[in-house]
């Protein structure tokens, strides 16, 4: 049987349907230039409408009268307006014309091309630590998915990871302190150093939540801060490591920043203080400005063991009661802070056997502020006395109840020389400096969650009070004023907050001191 020839318009008809649908798109495209406006305008109205259909929904049914009201005033307005109507529906225009507007491009999904290759580095280089040879549907597996490891992440500016959510598999012995280290130190080696990071573990959702840390201030300087009787601050940290701010003026400025508030006094848990750090860490700065804050409502006692004269300032002034640096004032001293918590103690005592209230000189606090302690023992050792540390067993144990403090300054490689006691009762702990880890959790008790950089500016360093979190710290700048190298801003503001020199003994009238005897 002969083949009949195909209809015409079947047998060349693909190119005309071609070129028809060509056309369409061409005139749809060109219609929906022309009618561009109109459909921002209307998609505008609709985004209007829907938003008065929410307004009205979400009034309550008993505004619902004098909101009509409200709206038939402002039409009746317009209307007896000349040209009201034509200015409303113009102001309607505008506004739906900006509802509708375009919203720009989406950001793409995903990472581009380097931020790909960078958490694909991560997921190998975390291969054999997440990985076991019996597991039947591996998490990590070298040329795997990393997307099931990696949730959620985000980048900086320079193209480095700045956040990443790392999940791993329920065998991996995230309980082990040595298992956690290395991932960290892992993660902290690839996603970039310089910079410090926060790890926060879930062991229980099996999650690593890795976030790189903003640098903290180094710019604050000693001021008189907002604080209440008993509370002193320490420096300052991450607003999520605290739940308060304190306002700080800064030149002109204001700002508010999460300080670490060290709260002392008889109902304090943590009611001494111990301050480690290397050379030029900022542990004589911090030692200062708690000397100042400590000045508003107390009296301070300071005991330098360095002899290099950092707290000249402070002496003679109204409320330091002595400022020794020799090993004979140093003894003295401290022999004369053991008796007067005795005294408290047995002042205290009476009142409440009485029934009273504690006296009025017992209330005021007394702080006993030692920098280098070790360097006196040793000068003791030489000339054959005891260590003075000796002396603070009374002012350590008795020091809450008698309303005394006592603030421990000390080096690293002095922390051998630092006597059972002033271990044991200085349960607040400040590390300043570079440390390695081991150093920091030897002297906080605990390892912080964050990875130290190797170049730290001086005040930079860690809190614990107690059995609390770890914090980051920054010591606000407190030099000595009468040091050449400090600024003149921050010498100002030493000076300011320094109390009124004492009158000296010579200038007292000899009818007071008759009236005294």
């Amino acid at each position: 049987m002969a083949r009949r020839p195909l209809p015409r318009i079947l047998s060349n008809g693909s190119a005309q349907i071609a070129r028809s649908r060509e056309l369409a798109r061409t005139a749809a495209g060109g219609a929906t230039d022309i009618l561009q406006p109109l459909i921002t305008v209307t998609r505008g109205l609709r985004l209007l409408a829907g938003a008065g259909r929410r307004r009205w929904a979400d009034t309550p049914k008993d505004r619902r009268g004098p909101l009509l009201f409200l709206v038939a005033s402002v039409i009746l307005v317009v209307a007896l307006v000349p040209y009201g109507p034509l200015f409303a529906v113009t102001t309607v225009m505008a506004a739906a014309a900006w509802q509708g507007r375009g919203r720009g491009t989406p950001a793409p999904k995903g990472p581009d091309d380097s931020g790909t290759k960078r958490l694909r580095s991560l997921y190998e280089a975390l291969v054999p630590y997440f990985s076991a040879a019996g597991d039947p549907a591996p998490l990590y597996a070298h040329g795997g998915d990393w997307t099931q490891a990696f949730p959620s992440y985000d980048f900086d500016d320079t193209g480095r990871v700045s956040r990443l959510l790392v999940r791993y598999p329920a065998y991996f012995t995230d309980g082990e302190a040595a298992s956690r280290a290395r991932i960290e130190q892992l993660l902290h080696a690839k996603s970039g150093r310089g910079r410090e990071y926060h790890f926060a573990w879930n062991e229980e959702g099996n999650e690593l939540a890795v976030t790189v840390l903003p640098p903290l201030p180094t710019d604050i300087a000693a001021q008189r801060f907002v604080t209440a009787p008993g509370e002193t601050v320490l420096g300052f940290t991450d607003p999520t490591g605290v739940q308060r701010t304190l306002p700080l003026t800064h030149g002109e400025e204001q700002r508010d920043v999460p300080p670490v508030v060290w709260r002392t006094g008889t109902r304090s848990t943590e009611p001494h203080l111990l301050i480690v750090g290397g050379p030029g860490s900022g542990t004589t700065t911090l030692v200062r400005s708690i000397a100042l804050q400590a000045l508003q409502y107390g009296d301070v006692l300071i005991v330098e063991g360095g002899g290099t004269g950092e707290y000249a300032c402070l002496t003679g002034r109204h409320g330091v009661l002595a400022v020794e640096s020799g090993l004979a004032g140093a003894m003295a001293s401290l022999e004369w802070a053991t008796h007067e918590t005795e005294r408290r103690l047995i002042a205290a005592n009476r009142a409440r056997q009485a029934g009273h209230p504690p006296p009025d000189d017992i209330r005021r606090p007394l702080w006993i502020l030692l920098d280098r302690p070790s360097v006196l023992g040793h000068l003791a050792a030489a000339d054959g006395r005891g260590d003075p540390q000796t002396l603070l067993q009374v002012p350590l144990r008795h020091g809450r109840a008698a309303n005394v403090t006592v603030v421990v300054a000390e080096q690293f490689d002095g922390l051998d020389g630092l006597s059972d006691a002033v271990r044991q009762y200085t349960r607040a702990r400040v590390v300043l400096g570079s440390a390695a880890p081991d150093e920091l959790e030897a002297v906080l008790g605990a390892p912080p969650h964050t990875t130290p950089t190797e170049d730290v500016p001086p005040g930079r360093g860690y809190a614990r009070l107690g059995s609390g979190p770890v914090h980051r710290l920054q010591v606000p700048a407190t030099p000595d004023p009468y040091d050449d190298a400090t600024s003149e801003q921050h010498r100002q503001a030493v000076l300011g907050l320094l109390p009124r020199r004492s009158d000296p003994v010579e200038a007292v009238p000899a009818e007071a001191l008759a009236t005294e005897g």
